[in-house]
């Protein structure tokens, strides 16, 4: 059975992101930027670990009442955001799948 993975990638400034994609290839969720590689595969680690946390899941709404979710580390700190979803329904699907997803040990190196 497919599963999702990690990108970990390099931005023009220097700093390092990474997404987690579901087995179709479409992101479902982001992560912040980072100062060093390293940081970022902490990320990653954290929302591996979170993920299969509902309790971690907050949903919200961005400035055009669209809805998305952010992940939140056992520190309250935001590790992951969604894109902006047409409806809740949608955005709760959305936490399912970086649910069964988030786990996945599969990651990309775009750095390299």
């Amino acid at each position: 059975m497919a599963t999702g993975h990690y990108e970990i990638k390099k931005a023009k400034n220097g700093q390092y992101h990474f997404n987690l994609k579901a087995s179709n290839g479409e992101i479902i969720l982001s992560s912040e930027m980072y100062a060093s590689k390293a940081s970022a595969e902490n990320g990653i680690s954290s929302v591996q670990s979170n993920s299969p946390l509902e309790s971690q899941f907050e949903l919200k709404r961005n400035v055009k009442n669209e809805p998305y979710f952010v992940l939140k580390a056992k520190n309250h700190q935001i590790i992951g955001v969604s894109e902006s979803y047409s409806s809740e329904s949608a955005a709760k699907n959305g936490i399912a799948s970086v649910m069964k997803n988030g786990p996945t040990t599969t990651i990309k190196d775009l750095t390299l």
